[in-house]
């Protein structure tokens, strides 16, 4: 408006300085229009899922005593979703914001009576994004461990040698067998106390695998209490498909492998009384265990047999390392199915995880330096928000 108001004076004035003062006045004019604007700004939040928006606001110009923001969907009423008495904020709509719908926002700037000053509308929609830029030094890791695995997949492939440290709880594995099998005596396999949703028990299993193989060929015998129906049907088939890879299907006793209860210290009452009764020469806790595992262990120290437990329950882990002749600490238990098997994938997938941790073992090394210097990029840029 002020624009055109100087045009049309311009062409009625011909004098330069008539056109100076009006240049002025424009100006001046124009200055004090926008001084009486306020600020009303929406922009979609940043490396989220398109759940939520920034609303900014400046009010400092028309002294405003309080500000009320309104948002109106698609076929829905205005509501207010949030007040305010600072002239100058930010707030963040998170409540009800779906990703690509526009919605219609009006804020409403009052004085000390509540007598509304100035009312802006503006519209704005949310998107979610591909990618969280704040969390870019997890994908590098990520990529890194990934393209690791991958290449030691292939090396195990190749036929390439990879070494795996020695596990003396599964280097015993055959020693116990052949303990039982000279005294007679059965073997005792405790695949943990969970279900089949947990992986530790998934990891007993595979030793069990193994196990029973062993056991197949020299003819001993295996007892495998169980207290989870999914349990027990996993192993049955577990167990018969050992034997049946050792070339003994006929030696397997489909009632070596069975189910006491589901309650917990009714289930271990079980297994204790097995214990006493049949003595096994050789013990395997292999799963995971809660209070259970002292008492199972105390039994079959006192009945003499040689004992393997692993598990990756922390608090569990020092009965077994104080009651048991061999225990697989931690993710000890999780590495012995490559271990055994000597499978180019699972190798692959050990030495993947291993350079993995080698990597954030480094990481962790340099940034301790960096702090301790006052550098601190380190650490910012691999910091997750």
């Amino acid at each position: 408006f002020t624009f055109l108001i100087f045009q049309y004076c311009s062409k009625i004035i011909n004098g330069a300085n008539m056109k100076k003062t009006l240049i002025f006045l424009f100006i001046f004019i124009s200055c004090f229009l926008f001084s009486q604007e306020i600020s009303f700004n929406i922009k979609d939040k940043p490396n989220d899922d398109g759940a939520a928006l920034i609303l900014s606001w400046d009010t400092s110009q028309i002294e405003a005593s309080k500000i009320i923001i309104e948002r109106k969907a698609p076929d829905s009423d205005l509501i207010i979703i949030t007040s305010s008495q600072e002239v100058v904020g930010t707030f963040e709509d998170g409540t009800d914001i779906d990703p690509g719908i526009e919605y219609n926002y009006r804020l409403s700037a009052l004085d000390e009576n509540g007598k509304v000053l100035h009312i802006v509308r503006t519209t704005a929609s949310s998107s979610s994004q591909w990618f969280n830029k704040k969390k870019i030094s997890l994908l590098i890791l990520a990529l890194l461990i990934s393209v690791s695995i991958v290449y030691y997949i292939f090396s195990a492939k190749s036929g390439k040698d990879l070494y795996i440290r020695k596990i003396g709880g599964l280097e015993s594995m055959d020693e116990s067998v052949g303990r039982a099998t000279e005294m007679g005596r059965p073997i005792l396999f405790i695949p943990g106390t969970l279900d089949l949703d947990d992986m530790q028990t998934i990891a007993g299993l595979t030793l069990l695998r193994r196990l029973a193989q062993k056991a197949a060929e020299y003819d001993a015998k295996l007892i495998v209490p169980v207290c989870r129906s999914m349990v027990l049907s996993t192993a049955k088939e577990v167990v018969k498909e050992a034997y049946m890879k050792a070339g003994r299907p006929d030696a397997f006793d489909p009632d070596s492998v069975f189910y006491l209860t589901d309650d917990q210290f009714g289930y271990v009452a079980g297994v204790d009384g097995i214990i006493v009764r049949e003595k096994p020469a050789a013990n395997f806790f292999l799963g995971a265990f809660y209070a259970e595992s002292l008492i199972l262990a105390e039994t079959g120290f006192s009945s003499g047999a040689i004992q393997t437990a692993g598990t990756a329950m922390p608090s569990q882990l020092p009965f077994f390392v104080v009651a048991c002749d061999y225990t697989l600490i931690g993710e000890e238990l999780f590495a012995a199915s490559a271990y055994l098997s000597k499978d180019p994938h699972q190798l692959g997938s050990l030495k993947g995880q291993d350079f993995g941790k080698a990597i954030f073992i480094v990481v962790l090394t340099i940034g301790i330096i960096l702090e301790i210097s006052g550098v601190h990029f380190l650490k910012d840029f691999l910091a997750l928000h």
